[in-house]
């Protein structure tokens, strides 16, 4: 099985720029050290690195986020052949693949969903499983009615000079930014990952969302600061914090990821200078695109007619976003590819739940 090194792969993700910081050697370092595994398959040119998160009984759930190939459409039988056999190597329940896509409304290929299901019976032909096995193990391809990572967001354009970009902005938020310069907020690089954490935790019981552990954060920033593809930003006033975010860059991409404020002197807008820095940062570093991570799964004309009013969930943090002049868009839909039916009817039962809660 044509599974690679770390090394291999970050050589391989070299050669692709533009790839999603999720697909980095980085990223599956980091969600190594908190319950996955992270494994890196190549072949017939493609790369994908798989996170397995592992279940009772020898089981798994196999996922693959934002990889740098349209595998449904672009990868050899050969490619899904070896695929296939890592994730029933494993146990996986089911494959989640998210693409790194924008919404197109495209359906599963009805020929690239035959090959798929081919390759299961090679897989299972190879191991010397009789006829019952061979049906067992078919997968099943088809769009997955969860995805894992946000799937709305504002992307904020890069390109230009500060001025565009500041001219593409609302009115409203280039007035807080230049507010909070003229009441002395100020912004700088901070190493005080502890810090971080604890006005992590203020915003999490203020807003209601969960927050990873301090020692996640903390490998987060060493494993992507030392190559410059991080920076923890704090804004203060009077030496005190005010605000922090975790700014993230790989190619011409960044990305805002982890962000906190307390309750102090929010009257002198920390939060949008704070952004306005996280921006300038990633520009000077050659990124040319700007990703907020996370709004409201709902239309422009939804969001724009409701923001005023609701303060649950993202709706909080789309008013604020919003401000910064990028685009709505909407990533394409995850595609599951399914080996074990019955415990992935209650997967989907208990995603089901969730969202009902």
């Amino acid at each position: 099985m044509p599974e690679t090194s770390r090394n291999d792969w970050k050589q391989f993700i070299d050669q692709h720029p533009d790839a999603h910081l999720l697909q980095t050697a980085e990223w599956g370092d980091l969600k190594a050290g908190f319950g996955w595994a992270a494994l890196r398959l190549m072949c017939d040119g493609i790369g994908v690195q798989v996170l397995f998160r592992r279940l009772p009984l020898g089981l798994s759930v196999a996922y693959i986020p934002k990889p740098t190939s349209n595998l449904i459409s672009e990868a050899s039988s050969l490619f899904w052949q070896e695929l296939v056999g890592l994730c029933w190597s494993k146990g996986a329940v089911f494959l989640k693949i998210e693409p790194d896509e924008w919404q197109t409304g495209a359906t599963v290929p009805p020929e690239a969903a035959e090959q798929i299901k081919d390759t299961g019976l090679v897989t299972a032909g190879q191991a010397g499983a009789d006829k019952r096995a061979l049906r067992a193990i078919q997968p099943d391809v088809r769009r997955s009615a969860f995805n894992i990572q946000p799937p709305r967001t504002i992307i904020v354009d890069l390109r230009g000079s500060e001025d565009d970009i500041l001219s593409r902005m609302k009115q409203k938020c280039r007035y807080n930014i230049r507010l909070a310069e003229k009441k002395g907020v100020s912004v700088r690089p901070w190493a005080d990952v502890a810090g971080f954490h604890q006005l992590i935790e203020v915003t999490g019981g203020r807003d209601g969302f969960a927050v990873h552990s301090l020692a996640y954060y903390q490998r987060a920033y060493e494993l992507f600061y030392p190559a410059g593809a991080c920076e923890l930003l704090v804004a203060e006033y009077q030496d005190q914090p005010l605000a922090a975010l975790m700014v993230f860059r790989h190619g011409p991409r960044a990305w805002y990821l982890y962000g906190a404020s307390n309750d102090f002197e929010r009257n002198r807008m920390p939060t949008y200078l704070l952004q306005w820095e996280a921006m300038r940062w990633a520009k000077e570093r050659g990124a040319q695109e700007y990703d907020l991570w996370g709004v409201p799964d709902e239309d422009e004309t939804t969001l724009e007619a409701n923001f005023e009013t609701r303060q649950d969930g993202l709706w909080g943090v789309y008013r604020f976003k919003r401000g910064f002049g990028g685009e709505l868009r909407r990533a394409a839909q995850a595609w599951d590819v399914v080996f074990n039916p019955l415990l992935y009817r209650l997967y989907l039962w208990r995603m089901a739940g969730r969202e009902a809660a």
